[in-house]
């Protein structure tokens, strides 16, 4: 399998193909451009005359938006640094009247949840609980070529409570898949079934993680800007059961196409017994459960019992313990000496994804107290005649764009800074429930299955072989659609019960 084959020096192909790729610090014509956009973008903005009904703070705090957007799009420079670049520049230019509102957003609860989400991650992984359990139930349910595909599903469903990160669990389970591939004969490039099984593989994935709302940084940030700019009160569990019911949808029906779009009934000479044998092997040599394991698998319990319990918890005991709370005293458990997992050095936790966050969410707020977000969406509504539509017909808009706007703004958290507070302005100006519609959107955000670029997880299962781009494509854009349709259904039927 040339996915994991070694080079002389040590590393695998794919290893060395985006290594060398980040170590290139060559900036393109395009970033450039876009560098040179967004600067003039603000100061075009702050030196212009302040529009009527909007304020001079606002017409600050809008400049300021419009060059992150373009910095982070563009991509000139990280997009930490852009954030941090935000943060100094919200209290100097006077955007906020205290340097503690832009400087204190990494003491927010959200960013505490994002923190913890990714220790919570890297104790799973260091104690082989998630891989224990992908091991299991393939080599106890997958029987038949149709039972693999499902059983891989319902592994990414699975691990998705488990391994929340999206990378670590596509790192997790492409070995096991291509075990199975070889033992089956399936052909890079040639096998349907194995272009099949590795782009369910892309779209189980997102839409697991559609279900939990930890399992990215980007539906963590899109839950802070409801509760702070709508007054909700959305949780582990109101994501959780208002997401379910479309992700299911979407994963029934995606599968069904799939099965019909690449016939592989045909194409077997390899007997699954042997993947089997394998698999059974490399689970025996996982040993006993160990101590670890049982620890981790404890915390996680404890972790999953309080956040089921969140919304009864105030009439139980005469306290609640707030879904932040419960992800930091899981982070406590995994870290404390004795009865922890992982030390604090041997934690992935991805600081320049929590620097960048902490300044799109202050940036963003920063639009939305200041009402310069108001005011813009009170100008599209009227240029473009929203006002004269049916809230139907906008929520069902807003949804389609929100899962296909990752064609053109590949990173999630990016996408996230971007729509959520507009959608979240557009429904109160027309008049709609704006948490209900814009949690309803968050759901589609992990939704990133049309190219390669598009995530980590996309480049990781592109580097087995087993499809082209233009495979993806295609059926990335029928589940899309799929998932859109599921979103809208999910809007106008499911979500008023949860909320």
């Amino acid at each position: 399998m040339n996915f994991f084959r070694s080079s002389s020096r040590g590393k695998t192909i794919f290893q060395e193909k985006f290594m060398s790729k980040e170590k290139s610090n060559k900036i393109s014509r395009g970033q450039v451009i876009g560098a040179c956009l967004a600067v003039a973008a603000l100061l075009a903005l702050m030196l212009m005359p302040c529009p009527q009904g909007m304020t001079v703070v606002g017409q600050k705090a809008l400049a300021l938006f419009t060059f992150a957007l373009i910095m982070w799009i563009a991509r000139p420079i990280p997009i930490y640094l852009t954030s941090i670049a935000v943060v100094l520049l919200l209290p100097l230019l006077g955007v906020v009247e205290k340097q503690s509102y832009a400087f204190g957003m990494l003491g927010k609860d959200i960013i505490w949840l994002m923190v913890a989400a990714f220790v919570l991650t890297s104790a799973m992984s260091a104690s082989n609980l998630g891989k224990r359990i992908a091991l299991f139930l393939i080599t106890r349910f997958a029987k038949t070529p149709t039972q693999t595909l499902l059983v891989f599903v319902l592994v990414n469903y699975i691990l998705a409570f488990f391994v929340p990160s999206t990378t670590a669990r596509a790192s997790l389970i492409i070995p096991i898949a291509l075990v199975i591939l070889e033992v089956y004969k399936a052909t890079p490039g040639k096998s349907r079934f194995g272009k099949l099984l590795a782009l369910q593989g892309v779209q189980n994935n997102a839409f697991a993680t559609s279900v939990v709302m930890t399992a990215t940084s980007a539906q963590v940030l899109a839950v802070g800007f409801i509760n702070e700019q709508t007054g909700a009160h959305i949780g582990y569990m109101q994501w959780l059961i208002g997401s379910l019911p479309q992700a299911i949808i979407t994963t029934v029906i995606v599968f069904l196409i799939g099965i019909r779009l690449y016939r592989y009934r045909d194409e077997f000479s390899g007997n699954m017994s042997d993947a089997v044998a394998s698999l059974k092997q490399q689970l025996a040599d996982l040993g006993p459960m160990s101590a670890k394991e049982k620890r981790a698998a404890v915390i996680f319990l404890i972790t999953l019992l309080l956040w089921a319990t969140g919304d009864y918890q105030k009439s139980w005991f005469g306290f609640a313990i707030s879904t932040e709370q419960t992800a930091v005293l899981s982070m406590l458990l995994c870290l404390m000496p004795g009865i922890g997992v992982i030390k604090w050095k041997e934690a992935n936790i991805k600081w320049d994804l929590m620097i960048f966050s902490a300044g799109a969410y202050a940036v963003g707020s920063a639009l939305d107290d200041s009402k310069a977000a108001s005011w813009m969406i009170d100008r599209l509504i009227n240029a473009t005649g929203l006002n004269h539509l049916a809230p139907s017909m906008v929520a069902i808009a807003l949804i389609f764009i929100t899962v296909f706007s990752h064609l053109i703004f590949t990173s999630k958290t990016v996408r996230t800074t971007i729509l959520i507070p507009a959608i979240i302005t557009l429904a109160k100006g027309l008049g709609m429930d704006a948490a209900a519609l814009a949690l309803v959107c968050s759901f589609g955000i992990s939704c990133t299955i049309t190219l390669p670029p598009h995530s980590k997880v996309n480049a990781l299962y592109f580097g087995t072989g087993y499809f082209e781009v233009k495979d993806e494509l295609l059926y990335g854009v029928i589940a899309c659609f799929i998932e859109a349709c599921a979103l809208c259904l999910v809007y106008f039927a499911w979500i008023r019960f949860v909320l």
